[in-house]
């Protein structure tokens, strides 16, 4: 059985890919195929491997952040920040990654980031003369880090996962924190050599316009967004700092982002921050299909032993030092055709407590393996993230010149930085 679930999981993620049909549809028709025939489950036992908590804070989450999303005020938030980096053109490529970090980090989401930064700054790129591949490096890095902040998208996705693998919420918390850590650093590294080696020869030149300020209600989602990212981060930094009094403990355990996102939406509602349909239309649903349909088909794995398996194989067949640096590999490669919210981080999270246990490594070691390895490669054009910034390109651009470059050259990049990063990680652990 455990052949069955591997191989129905990489046939979910071939069919995906060759017939653009959302993945997450092909593992839940495999979820059901293999557990309800081949290993006996009724179809209701098949439904409830539906990871529920991980939908819906998603859902409310989204929900919540798509109000500044409708309204205009992330991007013109963004072209205000990129407009402050006029005297230092220098700096452009690490300016368009803290544009893109803060703008994602305050719940626009990776994939939202892309569609609307990555136009604005291939246009960049034709205007001030910057390196495309470093520019589309620093918006995709930049939405990649703050999408995994502890209260954005990917960040809360990946505390989902965790708990589903069995950690505390505390523990999921802390690990969370430093995939966003690692995350962040590893690219102010890369685009900061960048701009030190061309600073001397530097031919970008920034025009200074000066973009349109934030309406009332632009301002009041921008705000909304900064209280509820305070209530939320910081009841658990007192527990962790302050684990003995009973006040805080009682707090945490009760302090949950999808219930204060909904709280944060009805009252982005009453003040008529945003139209209520066009905010449900744009969560993200095919995110969640495929990520919740994989789940599914995960869940089955765990069930027949295939985490088990894949675990004992790794630990015993596998020098130590090596762990991280093959689970780095593995899932680079996934996501050179895969996501990695939707399908690499709930393939490989499940296995890190059984294989940290197994080899005596520390599981945020694992877990900041698995998703600098996916996201070292997401800018490939096969993945979400490089379709995503090709097909926003502007018309003017020869698209087969970026799929080269993406490709061949980012690609590469990103993932000599992210092996190199491992080392040091690794050696830091």
């Amino acid at each position: 059985m455990t052949f069955y679930i591997l191989a129905a999981i990489i046939l979910s993620i071939v069919l995906g890919y060759t017939t653009k049909i959302n993945i997450g549809l092909f593992a839940i028709v495999f979820s059901y195929l293999i557990g309800c025939f081949g290993m006996g489950l009724k179809a209701s036992e098949v439904i409830e491997l539906w990871p529920i908590k991980i939908f819906f804070i998603i859902f409310a989450v989204t929900l919540f952040y798509n109000f500044s999303l409708a309204n205009g005020a992330l991007e013109k938030l963004s072209n205000q920040l990129i407009y402050k980096c006029r005297k230092f053109p220098s700096l452009l490529p690490l300016a368009i990654f803290f544009v893109a970090t803060i703008i994602s980090g305050l719940g626009a989401g990776y994939y939202t980031v892309l569609a609307f930064m990555a136009p604005m700054t291939l246009l960049l790129c034709q205007k001030t003369k910057m390196n495309v591949v470093i520019a589309a490096l620093a918006v995709n890095y930049g939405a990649l880090a703050g999408a995994n902040f502890m209260t954005s998208q990917s960040g809360v996705i990946f505390r989902g996962l965790m708990d589903t693998a069995g950690l505390t919420t505390d523990t999921a918390f802390r690990y969370s924190s430093g995939i966003w850590a690692a995350t962040f650093i590893i690219p102010i590294v890369v685009m900061g050599v960048y701009s030190l080696i061309n600073a001397r020869t530097n031919k970008i030149a920034i025009e200074a316009v000066l973009p349109e300020p934030l309406d009332a209600k632009q301002k009041k989602s921008i705000w909304l967004i900064f209280i509820m990212m305070a209530i939320v981060l910081i009841v658990p930094v007192l527990n962790l700092l302050l684990p003995n009094v009973d006040a805080i403990a009682f707090l945490n355990a009760r302090i949950d982002i999808g219930f204060i996102a909904i709280f944060f939406a009805i009252i982005s509602l009453f003040l008529k921050l945003g139209d209520e349909k066009t905010v449900i239309s744009l969560v993200p649903w095919n995110t969640l299909i495929m990520i919740c349909g994989v789940g599914m088909l995960i869940s089955l794995g765990v069930k027949v032993g295939v985490i088990d398996e894949l675990t004992e194989w790794l630990s015993t067949n596998v020098p130590v030092w090596l762990i991280p640096v093959l689970v780095f590999i593995i899932s680079a490669i996934m996501s050179i055709f895969a996501s990695t919210l939707g399908v690499v981080a709930p393939a490989l999270f499940p296995i890190v407590p059984a294989l940290a246990a197994a080899s005596g490594l520390n599981p945020l070691l694992l877990f900041i393996c698995i998703i600098v390895g996916a996201q070292s490669s997401s800018i490939s054009p096969f993945s979400s993230g490089g379709s995503l910034i090709l097909g926003s390109s502007p018309a003017d651009i020869d698209k087969s010149k970026l799929l080269n470059a993406l490709l061949f050259k980012a690609v590469p990049i990103g993932v000599g930085a992210g092996l190199l990063a491992t080392f040091i990680i690794q050696w830091v652990f």
